[in-house]
């Protein structure tokens, strides 16, 4: 599997990373195990998780398997801290609460997910410096925001720090039925050096085609949790996409499962993909279409037929670095 680097920074992952959502609710730790083993035996090392997963049972389950089935030198270990809020205190109590979970003293990537208007944005920069100071993260990102907010933090760390920032990577959904990111997100991420981790690159399961012609019962769209996630990627524009999916992977003797990972992967500005998988036959699944290269003129096809309206692709607005001041109240809404 490849491994690249995250942006313009010293941090690597491969381009495959481990979801780990399921993990504590439909994953059992025997389960997650299996998984684990499998990615990293496959050349994996990118392993992301989040403190709300499994309300923190995914961490835990995490905790237990590293080192015991795979070496910690064996994964890059990512978390996203999400619902706490931006400020310096409870971010910072988030993260070492995450810390315990996983029983490990620091994370190699230290993601911070969503706008708190609440809260400046240089105070958010300023805990994600202290983060990477005290050694609890090698490396911090953001997550789901939009691009002004990716510009101002990335600013504002920029200006404080005399551009020696350990910001690295912003994570956001992305796939060809959610091309947001290409708007405002991406533009920001390349302007400061960050590279794009993508999430959910099969459209929450839809670009696997297995909805085509209902919902299998053993589907997250026929979860309570899930049937919402997935549900929002099921009317005729997400029905194209997956037609010219399917054909594409019928041509190429693949699966749309591979089609669908291999577009969003070697996307401009994008470092990796997560993936996410109920069980080892599943992920299998994912790893076996890792290398798989798209022709030119079947990525253009797929291009074409999910081609959406992004206003102002290409504008990122002025940060002041001094101060991380922001546009006005009216910005634009997190892409993610």
């Amino acid at each position: 599997m490849q491994i690249r680097p995250v942006g313009r920074s010293g941090l690597s992952v491969s381009t495959l990373g481990l979801g780990t959502m399921t993990w504590g609710r439909d994953t059992d730790s025997d389960a997650a195990a299996e998984q684990l083993e499998a990615f990293v035996g496959a050349g994996g090392t990118f392993v992301d998780t989040a403190n709300v997963y499994g309300d923190g049972a995914a961490e835990t389950i995490l905790g237990t398997l590293v080192p015991r089935v795979v070496p910690r030198s064996a994964v890059t270990l990512a978390t996203t801290t999400v619902g706490v809020g931006a400020g310096r205190g409870r971010l910072l109590a988030a993260l070492d609460e995450s810390l315990t979970r996983l029983q490990t003293d620091h994370v190699d990537l230290w993601q911070v997910h969503g706008h708190d208007d609440t809260v400046p944005l240089s105070e958010t920069a300023e805990t994600l410096r202290t983060a990477v100071d005290s050694g609890r993260a090698r490396y911090v990102g953001l997550s789901g925001m939009a691009g002004w907010q990716i510009a101002a933090l990335a600013g504002w760390l920029a200006g404080r720090h005399g551009g020696a920032v350990p910001l690295v990577a912003v994570e956001n959904e992305y796939s060809l039925v959610e091309r947001s990111p290409e708007g405002t997100v991406l533009p920001a991420a390349g302007s400061f050096g960050l590279g794009l981790l993508g999430w959910a690159p099969l459209g929450r399961g839809v670009l696997t085609g297995k909805y085509r012609h209902g919902t299998p019962a053993d589907s997250r769209g026929a979860s309570p949790q899930f049937s919402r996630y997935v549900g929002r990627y099921r009317g005729d524009r997400a029905a194209r996409i997956v037609e010219a999916v399917s054909t594409a992977a019928d041509g190429l003797g693949t699966s749309p499962l591979a089609v669908a990972c291999a577009w969003v992967r070697d996307r401009p500005g994008v470092a990796g993909v997560v993936v996410g998988a109920r069980d080892r036959a599943q992920l299998l699944g994912s790893l076996a279409a890792s290398d798989l290269v798209l022709p030119a003129t079947i990525r253009a096809a797929l291009d074409d037929v999910s081609d959406v309206d992004l206003a102002d692709a290409s504008t990122v607005p002025a940060v002041d670095p001094a101060t991380g001041a922001t546009p006005p109240a009216g910005a634009p809404e997190p892409a993610g």
